[in-house]
């Protein structure tokens, strides 16, 4: 039994069932306990394509009335528009990553009471405030920090935040504490910019649909990993499948009549897609074809290999719009805290460190800002098991070089700042900090996205 499966509380266990049965069509959901809100994305329909000529394979949600042809011409069409449309990757660290661990309140002076065995010392401080220092394994994101390529939230939540794993993530995930709310914030983004013919405005780089990307009208899809979003011929393969798929090149060549035109131009870019994703096909060894140009972290997780493959697939064009997956690591520490925070912590680092420099030495870095996000945070005063207990205000993050790198927020401090539970009081509600993603980089009105927007102050983010 390794770590991720033994730390953890029954709780985050319930939330995963329900959260994957969610996305899985025929399944059926686990039992609810009262009061519990089903997960975004229940009831979505789910299609897994695979074309009889040119196809792609991958599960798309919501997508009943899209059609094979409908598909493959919608992708091919949104990739061949315009370039530089911005992108937003939602990175999740679930279970409740523990704020006063990844960045450790060293200056305080009631630290070292409430952690007599977990207080960390030492580590490079905070710019903005010298009370808070960098956790060892999140040296890339202290390095990209220093560069002015991330912004802190040290506190952000919501008031009288849920300690429920499924609820408050729920909450996050639709963008409101209205248990009852069915679709995913960036789902509604999308319903309301994106096209019905286009799964990959909407990517969840998991087995099962990031319930944050869920729509109500809109498809959306996800897929194990970049590398297995590759062309499929039925019993067709080597040489042979490469001259099929070259010849429905030729049919783009200008031809007289107007419907044998029309045919031609889908051909043409369905043709000039198949060559855009030629990289991502794995080799016969099961590796991916596509190269990095920087390292990234060698693991069985697939974190790094996802994000090394996301790179490549905005370098490509491909006509993505937001983006979701999950951080590696066990951040529901309620026992042995240390090494198991630690682990996880330090790949997720450095496979983000990896992906900003992936993305800059390809020059689409200013396209990409990455939110890094977690349920809730852990209680200030660890437990006899050396862990902590779930929290509330927890830590966030925007990565990216359009980030002001201004925190948002503030530290408020554990001698004023916890509540009547010991844990931590929110100083940014994640709901202002998601109606200034919308409004400030996704170029949209937030009011139609998120319940009482304005109720919720915007800072700043974006320079």
């Amino acid at each position: 039994m390794n770590a991720r499966e033994c730390n953890h509380c029954a709780g985050l266990s319930r939330s995963r069932l329900l959260h994957r049965a969610a996305a899985e069509a025929g399944r059926g959901l686990p039992s609810i306990e009262p009061g519990m809100p089903l997960p975004a994305g229940t009831g979505l329909s789910r299609r897994t394509f695979l074309a009889h000529g040119l196809g792609a394979a991958l599960a798309v949600y919501g997508a009943s009335r899209l059609g094979i042809r409908a598909f493959e011409e919608g992708i091919a069409a949104a990739a061949n528009g315009p370039a530089g449309q911005p992108i937003l990757v939602s990175v999740f660290l679930e279970g409740g990553a523990d704020t006063l661990s990844v960045l450790s309140p060293q200056g305080d002076p009631l630290y070292q009471q409430l952690r007599p065995k977990l207080a960390l010392a030492g580590g490079t401080a905070l710019r903005e405030d010298g009370r808070l220092f960098w956790h060892p394994a999140a040296g890339g994101l202290a390095e990209l920090h220093g560069e002015n390529k991330v912004t802190v939230m040290p506190a952000i939540g919501y008031t009288k935040a849920d300690q429920s794993h499924f609820t408050s993530r729920h909450y996050w995930e639709v963008g409101a504490t209205d248990p009852d709310l069915r679709t995913g914030w960036l789902g509604r983004y999308l319903d309301r910019v994106g096209t019905p013919d286009n799964p990959l405005q909407g990517l969840s780089l998991d087995d099962t649909l990031a319930p944050a990307l869920a729509t109500a009208k809109l498809p959306v899809a996800s897929i194990a990993g970049p590398d297995q979003y590759d062309f499929w011929s039925n019993r067709v393969w080597g040489e042979v499948e490469t001259r099929m798929l070259e010849a429905f090149s030729l049919l783009g060549s200008r031809r007289p009549d107007p419907a044998l035109q029309s045919v031609g131009a889908v051909a043409k870019q369905a043709d000039r897609l198949r060559h855009q994703l030629l990289p991502f096909q794995s080799t016969s060894d099961g590796k991916p074809a596509f190269t990095s140009p920087v390292l990234y972290p060698q693991s069985d997780d697939p974190f790094p290999k996802r994000l090394a493959g996301l790179a490549a697939m905005v370098a490509a064009g491909l006509p993505l719009r937001a983006v979701a997956l999950s951080a590696p690591g066990q951040y529901d520490t309620h026992s042995a805290q240390a090494a198991t925070l630690t682990s996880g912590l330090q790949l997720t680092s450095d496979s983000l460190l990896a992906f900003q420099r992936d993305l800059e030495a390809r020059g689409i870095a200013d396209r990409v800002l990455v939110h890094v996000w977690s349920e809730f945070g852990r209680r200030a005063k660890e437990n006899g098991s050396a862990g902590t207990d779930h929290g509330a205000a927890g830590v966030g993050f925007l990565i990216g070089t359009r980030v002001t790198g201004t925190m948002v927020g503030e530290f408020p401090g554990l001698a004023n700042g916890l509540d009547e539970d010991g844990n931590l009081k929110a100083t940014a509600d994640f709901r202002g900090v998601y109606a200034a993603l919308l409004e400030q980089w996704l170029g949209t009105d937030a009011a139609a996205i998120i319940p009482e927007a304005s109720s919720f102050a915007r800072p700043t983010l974006i320079q």
